[in-house]
């Protein structure tokens, strides 16, 4: 990217636990309000001395096999870093509602940067579909989302990340995986130690993967012998597409279609965790979104309105649940699939009504604590609406006859402090 251009940070990692967070999506509504539960842990105090931590952290090392040679190598990075632990509890990035976070990281510059990575790498693009059945442009999409293709990486220490993150009572089991296959990288010779340089939460390379996705998924697809997910497209592009493979990308079908919807239908039935076919929703009025009808066939599909029934609406299909394994933040997912769509030639999407009410974190913490005083269990407030507190929301519009689009809005917080 020329230096001149405008540019839209990456957004930055969430720390996120991809596949843990919905390893077992086969009861996708439960697995996300996992997932938002994992997201949303209640605070935790460090005990032990870190030093003591670190001692017995080596010693395991040693007894899983990783060599001497590699824990020298990652010594001077085996360190305490206040700094991550404040960043990792203070987030409020994906606090954010779909439209402000899509708004932020797709630029006009991003979608044209894509469209010329598209073409560029051409070949590379048709290899990976070829091979692993995943399209260029959910590739490109992810690229251009984790680290604006290669341009911001983060500039934290991996390692050191890492081992902060390892020794926090917040997540340290997984944490703990993830530093132990950083030391594994050193000793198959992926990268170096002092190299190791990513996101704050540890995340390497142009598409951000955990050392263990790293281990486990990362491909040579240049063929000089390593595995550099840091400076090889090559690398980047094939593990990239691996590792979608893995997450249950389905070849050939496709992950999001915008459609227009009517303005009454059984609003219940827009959810992720509810599929149906294209005819089921072409009978309560979904259509495509210049009003021609849905096509016929293919696979089951949900109705998602990031925006409740006012905004914009979306068919989204099992494809899907890759983007959601991949980040289990649902408004990091759906921008990610939208940005798919129009790398893929679709047109900008449809904003929906210009008053469309979006709470605050502040706002979004209080809906929360007034769920869970009325019997609905969305886990320690926060403000950050995900999926499980959207399923909260529902379950609430329900009870009340509102119409039940899984939505969160002032109103609704009226009618929980009202208990009417």
């Amino acid at each position: 990217m020329s230096s001149s251009a405008p540019h839209a940070s990456a957004p930055p990692s969430s720390g996120r636990p991809r596949r843990r967070a919905a390893a077992v999506l086969g009861a996708l509504g439960l697995a996300l309000v996992a997932a938002d539960a994992a997201l949303a842990q209640a605070p935790c105090q460090n005990t032990g001395r870190f030093e003591d931590w670190l001692a017995r952290f080596k010693q395991e090392a040693v007894q899983q096999g990783i060599s001497h040679q590699a824990i020298a190598a990652a010594t001077p990075y085996l360190v305490y870093d206040q700094r991550i632990v404040n960043i990792d509890r203070g987030q409020k990035f994906f606090a954010q509602s779909f439209l402000q976070f899509s708004d932020k990281v797709l630029p006009a510059y991003r979608l044209q940067k894509g469209a010329e990575q598209l073409k560029v790498h051409a070949a590379l693009f048709a290899r990976a579909e070829a091979q692993f059945g995943v399209p260029g442009p959910i590739i490109v999409a992810f690229w251009g989302l984790e680290s604006d293709f290669g341009v911001a990486m983060g500039k934290d220490h991996a390692i050191r990340s890492l081992t902060t993150l390892a020794y926090d009572c917040r997540r340290s089991e997984m944490f703990r995986g993830h530093l132990f296959d950083a030391l594994r990288m050193i000793e198959r010779g992926d990268l170096r130690a002092e190299e190791m340089v990513g996101s704050w939460a540890g995340e390497l390379g142009q598409t951000q993967m955990m050392p263990s996705e790293y281990m486990k998924h990362a491909i040579d697809w240049d063929g000089d012998g390593h595995r550099n997910l840091l400076k090889s497209v090559p690398d980047v592009i094939g593990s990239s597409a691996s590792y979608l493979q893995e997450l249950g990308w389905r070849r050939g079908e496709p992950w999001m279609r915008e459609v227009k919807v009517p303005a009454v239908m059984p609003w219940q039935e827009a959810d992720l965790a509810i599929q149906h076919p294209h005819a089921k929703w072409s009978g309560w009025g979904v259509t495509l979104r210049d009003g021609k009808p849905l096509p016929a066939g293919g696979p089951p599909a949900s109705l998602l309105l990031p925006m409740g029934r006012l905004g914009p609406a979306f068919l989204v299909y099992p494809n899907f649940q890759a983007y959601l394994k991949w980040n289990a933040s649902l408004v990091y997912a759906t921008t990610a699939a939208y940005y798919a769509t129009r790398l893929a030639g679709a047109p900008p999407m449809y904003r929906g009504a210009p008053d469309i009410p979006v709470l605050s974190q502040e706002q979004g913490k209080e809906l929360q604590e007034l769920l869970n005083r009325a019997g609905f269990d969305v886990g320690t407030p926060d403000g950050k609406i995900g999926a499980g507190t959207r399923t909260a929301v529902k379950q609430a519009q329900l009870r009340f006859g509102l119409p039940a689009d899984s939505y969160p809005t002032p109103e609704l917080i009226a009618r929980l402090r009202a208990g009417r």
